[in-house]
């Protein structure tokens, strides 16, 4: 059937789906979907793209089939089968014993409204819910096939279709195209050694190809992930973290960095891919990248509006900065426990570094993973000795080094109660390369023993006992920055953050920021 004769099917599945109460149809640039009831019916137009080919019956089938299987990854209860269309003597029907004329994707209904982008615009995304949609992507990412072809080359393809479409758009001044057409070139120059290293130790596998808020929705509390690239296993046979980006860069393109910054450290955490860390800005650039090329086709094509080319425009300008690149510091936040530092040091991480923040590293965190627990468990008080708060300790100072040598900004929080771990901390960024800046939340013994009293869950396992110990101890002298722990700590965070991106905030006290006893 040509894409003009499918009419009839239309015209069979509006019926189908009446007699179920009724339903809308969706239309997209390869899709028809027709919603109502308890299902939905995914028809793939009859057309033959670039990037995909639906021309015949039979490849319509096969692409049916393999949307089914691969998004029962995410998707198992959502994604119910693959119905035929038959033409019989009684005309169309499903799973006759006639002739095949087309196929659909039988799926589980869901409320329009529960999709994040729709969340995103009521504001009801939280950071509980992205934390578990960060649990879901690490577990998908987990079960991916890999593919070694070098990922250099695979870049190359994306930087390709970027510059011819970018090419035939009258939407971007010339100019304009070829100064971040440049940009890209030398980033992926820069990038080309790490891109092939990781495609070689696996980091390059067939993913989701298109994780989007759009394509995610709200099933009571869990996020489920859905509508992935089957058409075309290339497209969806990337970098683990070109794979992220997608949905690191539209948080950000909506105005939401926190909730993009913790995604990436929650995904992070769990999959232990940091080396990886540094290519983050580049492959959100060239997300937005895509997003403006698509965009701009579109209007192209007849969809223009004012608000089309806003949008056009804006992921052009996010492209672009997104390819600057960024001072890179390490930034400790300490203090006693119950002083906010936790809160305060995730919501900076967010407000430095280049593409969704730096990276957080929490001593609390820490000491969960290398007990091998989750980080809500509870740990015995050996857990707390000094032999294993030294051995946490070292490894946060071991991974700022590592990331910051590799370019990577890192906001790190612990409680810092002895000069040698300030001064640890201070000399591993100098180890690194960067500046290093140093944070000491004050508080009032009555403010702090109020807070841990009314602490409930988190990483954190202090108690007021452990709180008492900590008031006890004997700090020595603390050069670090000293701020007022009652403030809010969204003021805190923006106080630090202004400090970093002051290049006269780069003083010796704060890479030197303890006393060397």
């Amino acid at each position: 059937m040509l894409a003009g004769n499918q009419d009839k099917t239309r015209a069979f599945l509006a019926d189908a789906m009446a007699g179920q109460g009724g339903g809308e149809e969706i239309e997209t640039h390869i899709s028809h979907i027709f919603v109502g009831g308890e299902v939905a019916w995914k028809l793939k137009r009859a057309v033959r793209l670039p990037y995909a080919d639906f021309s015949t019956v039979e490849r319509r089938l096969a692409c049916c089939q393999r949307e089914v299987e691969l998004n029962r990854r995410t998707a198992p209860s959502h994604y119910l089968g693959v119905r035929s269309i038959t033409l019989g003597p009684d005309g169309l029907a499903f799973d006759g014993p006639g002739e095949l004329v087309d196929a659909v994707v039988e799926m589980r209904a869901f409320d329009q409204a529960s999709l994040l982008d729709r969340l995103a615009v009521r504001g009801e995304l939280t950071p509980q819910l992205v934390e578990r949609l960060a649990t879901a992507i690490a577990r998908l990412h987990d079960n991916c096939p890999p593919d070694h072809r070098p990922g250099s080359e695979r870049v190359a393809e994306v930087l390709a279709v970027n510059e011819a479409s970018l090419a035939e758009t009258r939407v971007f001044p010339r100019d304009e195209v070829e100064h971040l057409n440049t940009a890209f070139r030398a980033a992926a120059a820069t990038w080309r050694t790490e891109l092939d290293a990781r495609a070689e130790a696996g980091r390059v596998r067939l993913a989701h190809g298109d994780l989007h808020l759009r394509n995610i929705f709200l099933n009571g509390d869990e996020p489920v992930i859905f509508d992935c690239i089957e058409f075309n296993d290339a497209l969806a046979t990337i970098d683990l973290l070109y794979d992220l980006a997608f949905l690191l860069m539209d948080l950000l393109h909506r105005g939401l960095p926190g909730l993009a910054n913790l995604v990436l450290n929650r995904y992070l955490d769990q999959t232990g891919d940091e080396g990886g860390m540094s290519l983050v800005p580049f492959f959100m650039a060239l997300r937005a990248a895509v997003r403006a090329h698509v965009t701009a086709t579109a209007i192209n094509e007849g969809a223009d509006t004012p608000a089309r080319r806003a949008e056009a425009r804006a992921y052009f300008d996010l492209a672009l900065r997104l390819l600057q690149t960024q001072p890179t510091v390490v930034v400790a936040v300490g203090g006693l426990s119950g002083s906010g530092k936790s809160t305060v040091a995730q919501i900076l991480a967010a407000q430095i570094g280049g593409g969704a923040g730096a990276r957080y590293l929490s001593s609390d965190r820490q000491r969960k993973a290398l007990h091998g627990v989750a980080p809500e468990t509870r740990l015995p008080l050996g857990a707390y000795s000094p032999e294993a708060s030294e051995q946490v300790y070292r490894a946060i100072t071991e991974r700022a080094q590592g990331l910051a040598a590799g370019g990577v900004s890192v906001v790190a929080d612990a409680v810092f109660a002895r000069p040698a771990e300030r001064m640890r901390i201070a000399t591993a960024a100098e180890a690194g390369g960067v500046s290093f800046h140093g944070f000491w939340l004050d508080a009032p013994a009555e403010l702090l023993r109020e807070r841990v009293a009314s602490r409930r869950g988190g990483p954190s396992d202090a108690t007021l006992t452990v709180l008492e110990a900590q008031l006890s101890h004997d700090l020595g002298q603390i050069a670090w920055t000293r701020l007022d722990a009652a403030s809010r700590p969204e003021v805190l965070a923006e106080q630090i953050a202004a400090v970093v991106r002051t290049p006269s905030g780069n003083c010796a006290e704060h890479l030197h920021g303890s006393d060397p006893g």
